[in-house]
């Protein structure tokens, strides 16, 4: 039980938040209706109003908005000179998002470049032209991508706290690390936001990509649950082959070069790396954190981390003390590496705003509250410590990662035991905290 103020008053169950891809949607919705109320003039700087059927560049036409975001919209396109469908970004045209544009630019052409030399850049997704243009608003970057389906959160979206079929977690997860291991040792790019919507689905079955489509649309998504023999749900996706989906790693516009990092803070919170919420240097070990965070999403359905903020402490708070119930205290030499330790601990070591915490391993996790089978949860806690470890310089790489001998094992059932039928899937509470 955690203190909801400074004497440990305990703290009331966090409810499921929207997931990041739905909150980013939603306030791109807000924005989209606050600007329709005011004048055109007071709209620069802001989002560019496409319309289907618009061409881009004189050459790229917009047929449907793909996504939306805080900074950019994507559109499904048709390049009109090579006859083939891309994904246009169109960022916002406000002061400064230019010159993050160029810097992204810079990152992908470096891609680009390296990938003729190393086929694991395959891995990350393709980058085919930049161009500006001139709108109402001002002027936008835009960015065009090869085009590809929803993102991986699509998916996992559909398998509620199931979690996907570990074959299939697996070998997502092979890709990954193989985009991140060219990405770090080829390119000498951190891409600082690794999570499900930045992991895009490669789909080759039409008839899967017709299904997945409607997916993708912002902030809402199609139930992908088919109908099994005797009109029962069976398995989602069954009449699909899940294994012949690829993924790619997508979205460098948070990336930084590893000798010239952009921004001292990076990622998505669930995400985020222990240096990173201690405001302490990074480097690429905190795209192995992420990737840790990824794993355990994708093989149990849940956030591994999903603090919240209390009367009394912060989200990062929480997301410290959370950290800490699972993988133990963090040593002293980390803790007060930096020169603003107070703001989370006091000197002895112990948490400055939250009293009370509950240790529980991510081996009794797995058990406990997924039902695993232990003898599969052990090489997956394996895998998961590893990328987990609180020195990043003690971190597996991405390299080791794929060397892991989880990542190869056989999947006797995947995504653990899966609810018995007729028995809901359990929900669990907030890591580290005993049910309330």
């Amino acid at each position: 039980m955690r203190g909801d103020c400074p004497t440990g008053a305990s703290r009331p169950g966090s409810p499921l938040p929207l997931s990041p891809l739905a909150r980013t949607c939603r306030d791109a919705a807000m924005e989209v209706r606050v600007q329709e109320e005011v004048p055109a003039a007071q709209r620069t700087g802001g989002h560019h109003p496409v319309r289907e059927g618009e061409v881009f560049n004189t050459r790229y036409q917009a047929l449907r908005e793909l996504g939306c975001g805080a900074f950019a919209t994507v559109w499904l396109c048709q390049d009109t000179r090579k006859k083939k469908n891309v994904a246009v970004k169109v960022l916002k045209s406000r002061e400064g998002f230019a010159e993050a544009a160029q810097d992204e630019v810079s990152l992908l052409r470096c891609v680009s470049s390296m990938k003729r030399k190393d086929r694991a850049g395959e891995n990350i997704v393709c980058f085919l032209d930049d161009f500006r243009m001139i709108g109402e608003n001002g002027f936008h970057m835009c960015l065009v991508f090869e085009a590809l389906g929803p993102s991986l959160r699509c998916l996992m979206c559909n398998y509620a706290a199931q979690g996907l079929p570990l074959p299939f977690v697996k070998k997502s997860l092979q890709q990954v690390l193989a985009g991140l291991h060219f990405l770090h040792r080829r390119c000498r790019i951190i891409h600082a936001d690794i999570k499900p919507e930045n992991v895009l689905l490669c789909v080759r079955d039409k008839g899967l990509q017709r299904l997945l489509s409607d997916a993708a649309d912002c902030g809402q998504r199609k139930d992908l649950r088919l109908k099994g023999t005797g009109g029962d749900p069976g398995n989602q996706l069954e009449d699909f082959d899940l294994m012949s989906i690829e993924v790619k790693i997508a979205d460098l516009g948070s990336a930084c070069w590893t000798y010239k990092p952009f921004s001292k803070e990076i990622q998505t919170q669930p995400y985020r790396a222990l240096e990173v919420l201690l405001g302490l240097d990074y480097g690429t070990p905190a795209d192995i954190w992420s990737t840790g965070c990824l794993a355990f999403e994708m093989a149990t359905g849940e956030c591994l981390f999903d603090p919240q903020p209390g009367k009394y402490f912060s989200r990062d708070d929480d997301h410290v003390a959370r950290i800490i119930e699972l993988l133990g205290r963090i040593p002293p030499r980390i803790a007060f590496s930096w020169n603003k330790s107070t703001k989370f601990f006091s000197r002895p070591g112990a948490l400055l705003r939250i009293s009370r915490l509950s240790p529980c391993s991510l081996h009794t996790v797995l058990v406990d509250r997924y039902k695993w089978r232990k003898h599969e949860a052990a090489p997956l806690t394996s895998f998961l410590l590893s990328a987990l470890r609180y020195a990043p310089e003690h971190r597996a790489t991405a390299a080791q990662c794929l060397q892991h001998a989880w990542l190869h094992s056989p999947s006797a059932a995947p995504g653990g035991l899966p609810p018995a039928p007729g028995r809901p899937a359990p929900l669990r509470p907030p890591l580290g905290s005993p049910p309330r």
